[in-house]
């Protein structure tokens, strides 16, 4: 063959940060020697895979053909590596998970995984959804899990399991006696809102598209465990996963409000990118969890599994 593995991990960490100086550092190479190796795998191959512009190189048409091809190449070589020294083909994984299910669901998720196969390794990128989106689109996670629609034509989506916003409010608050609150009533409340661009925020504001009039956000909060303290505190009430509150309901910290005029259904999703190569550890990953969601109508309902 006229290419090598480390020109082929060279490639594609020059195709992820679009940079040769970034590439080197991420895998640890000096800048001459990751810029060598892209050289001579486009000389050897006698074609350009990048089009330069100053010291930023992007993907030509040929790069984004050969890109998904190198990382599935790459992903194989790795688990052939885990088998002839011994491991049983589970080795690295890297997921990302929106801020709901990473800090409900994922963090014990993985770590489960990671007790039947403690050879692994995990990496948990927790963000909201368009940057979990973006990352999968460039190979850099392997997987995805997410709450709410994406639209990218290179990812493949299945669902998972559904998931239900709720409105709440503190024990004091006016409304909390009722339990349950009308639209118009919502309109003149002050609200604590995740931020633009995360699943949350994109079901709540479709589930309001309808109404005329603006609402008063105070706040715009990027954690859900701030934006309880906040709501919590008084500063107004809020709308986020049913999930993310049900231990705040058990202790009464925290009241829901019925909103029999808003649908604030929608679903979790794993994703992961069109032509990536799926591991051994990805398809056990995914087995894992959809095992978790047999039978389950909601995600608040879902029994997590102890770590011990």
């Amino acid at each position: 063959m006229r290419f090598t593995l480390r020109q082929l991990q060279v490639f594609v960490a020059v195709a992820q940060q679009e940079s040769v100086s970034r590439a080197a550092v991420s895998l640890s190479l000096s800048q001459s020697a990751a810029s060598t190796s892209l050289t001579e795998l486009e000389r050897q191959s006698n074609c350009q895979l990048f089009d330069r512009a100053g010291k930023r190189l992007s993907l030509n048409a040929l790069g984004q053909q050969v890109l998904p091809q190198a990382v599935a190449l790459l992903d194989q070589a790795r688990e052939i590596e885990d088998l002839l020294s011994g491991k049983s083909g589970f080795g690295s994984l890297a997921v990302g998970a929106t801020l709901t299910i990473g800090n409900y669901l994922a963090t014990l998720l993985i770590g489960a995984f990671m007790q039947r196969h403690p050879e692994s390794q995990v990496s948990l990128h927790v963000q909201n959804t368009a940057n979990i989106v973006q990352q999968v689109a460039h190979y850099e996670l392997d997987l995805g899990l997410i709450e709410g629609d994406c639209q990218h034509p290179e990812i493949e989506m299945e669902r998972w399991v559904e998931d239900e916003l709720v409105v709440f409010c503190a024990p004091r608050h006016p409304l909390a006696a009722r339990g349950e609150a009308t639209l118009d009533e919502l309109m003149g409340e002050a609200w604590i809102l995740r931020e633009k661009g995360s699943g949350t925020r994109l079901t709540f504001d479709q589930a309001m598209r309808h109404h005329p009039h603006a609402l008063n956000v105070r706040l715009e909060l990027e954690h859900t465990e701030a934006i309880k303290r906040a709501v919590e505190s008084g500063l107004g009430i809020s709308c986020i996963s049913r999930l993310a509150l049900r231990d705040a309901f058990r202790r009464g910290s925290l009241v829901p409000l019925e909103t029999p005029g808003l649908d604030l259904r929608r679903q979790f999703y794993f994703i992961w990118h069109r032509q990536k190569y799926q591991t051994a550890a990805m398809r056990e990953f995914l087995e894992q969890c959809r095992e978790l969601t047999v039978g389950v109508r909601r995600s608040d309902e879902i029994v997590l599994p102890p770590i011990a």
